[in-house]
């Protein structure tokens, strides 16, 4: 058994280092993972690819927020350059779900972040979405009072106690309700508005067309749902899966696989297995692309059949519903990836900031480019999309 080695993140992105740019993890994770990150330059991050390729023309957006992902500097720079309204972040640190190893701000990077943004008339928020035990209630309440410092321009929380420290010690810091809190009625709206004046909710990615119409037309509150990303079956917040594997839970930890527990095995005929804390969770031949070392998109056998019992590597990638999800009178669309590298946030922010101008000039002629969709499943894990429960609801 061994940790992980340049070989192996070579048969998980295709061989090459350009295509682990666009396809894999932050440079700062695949330096955390394995000594790998030559030709790249921590403070500058990857070139941005040329987009005229894809047809873009940046133009500014008036009645849909495009909100974009950002686990590093570089990253951020690379989402407002190409056309993000809003990014997101997270510190470096277990209070938000994307805590990887490298990733994420520290105090000096986030607040050039901002002073970036801001100079060009963008927003930043800072996710603080995970559930903090007693013992390190601090370190929550900390992460708030540093976003209310820095003058960012909302919080992204889950738990009801950061919640009301929040609205308590800072009511004038706009609140944005996680994903990880997982509110899925008008009720649970209801009560997050009246309890802790949230302005705006973050839909999980288990809803229907039809449902998230239904909760727009129930609400004031503003509503954001996700367009584009990788996508997991389970609801957000959720999800205690990888514990029992790991002992530890992605709504404390921030991370569904921590580094610590992945290990690659390579056997004598040239496969190679992925385990988690030990576990077994799957097995690629010899030259297969391997997959994201998590439990539920690992192949298990089942009496005679071995396969993905319970989700295949995917993305979400909305493009083609566009139009119909801004009828349902939604505020927000929101990409996922900040573990993602500067030039694949790049790429993903540029098509859909020219997907939505598109759209926005005139919806009943609006199509998705093919070279777009061509690009985003180029970009998508396991190189294959799906609609997710915007077209098959999961129940």
């Amino acid at each position: 058994m061994r940790p992980a080695t340049p070989s192996d993140f070579n048969r998980m992105y295709g061989n090459h280092l350009e295509r682990l740019k666009l396809q894999g993890l932050q440079p700062e994770i695949i330096d955390a993972y394995v000594p790998i990150a030559r030709g790249i330059d921590a403070d500058q991050g990857f070139l941005e690819p040329p987009l005229a390729d894809c047809g873009i023309v940046r133009t500014e957006s008036c009645c849909m927020e495009l909100v974009c992902p950002a686990g590093s500097l570089p990253a951020l720079r690379s989402a407002v350059d190409a056309g993000a309204d809003t990014v997101y972040t997270g510190l470096k640190d277990a209070t938000n779900a994307r805590h990887f190893a490298g990733l994420n701000f520290t105090a000096k990077s986030i607040a050039q972040g901002v002073e970036y943004a801001h100079s060009r008339g963008r927003r930043v928020l800072m996710a603080i979405n995970t559930y903090p035990q007693p013992k390190g209630w601090t370190q929550w309440t900390a992460a708030v009072d540093h976003a209310a410092a820095l003058g960012v321009d909302g919080v992204i929380l889950a738990d009801s106690g950061v919640l009301g420290y929040a609205a308590d010690r800072h009511p004038e810091l706009p609140r944005h309700l996680s994903v990880q809190a997982s509110a899925t009625s008008g009720e649970a709206l209801a009560f997050y508005r009246q309890q802790f004046g949230i302005r705006r909710a973050v839909l999980p990615r288990v809803l229907s067309l039809a449902q998230v119409k239904a909760l727009a037309q129930d609400t004031d509150i503003e509503l954001e749902v996700f367009g584009f990303g990788s996508l997991c079956i389970m609801a957000e917040g959720r999800c205690l899966l990888s514990s029992y594997a790991t002992g530890e839970s992605p709504n404390t930890v921030g991370a569904c696989s921590p580094a610590a527990h992945v290990r690659w095995q390579d056997l004598p005929d040239g496969r190679l297995e992925t385990r988690l804390n030990g576990v077994l969770i799957d097995r690629f031949q010899a030259g297969e692309r391997a997959g994201y070392p998590t439990l539920c998109k690992g192949r298990f056998q089942v009496r005679d059949h071995v396969g993905h019992i319970l989700e295949e590597p995917t993305s979400l990638n909305t493009l083609e519903l566009l139009p119909e999800l801004l009828d349902t009178g939604i505020t927000a669309i929101k990409i996922e990836g900040r573990q993602r590298s500067p030039a694949y946030v790049a790429q993903v922010t540029a098509i859909w900031r020219a997907a939505i101008d598109t759209c926005l000039a005139n919806r009943e002629a609006y199509r998705a480019r093919p070279e777009w969709q061509s690009t985003l499943a180029d970009l998508s894990e396991g190189s294959q999309t799906t609609l997710g429960a915007y077209h098959r609801p999961w129940h």
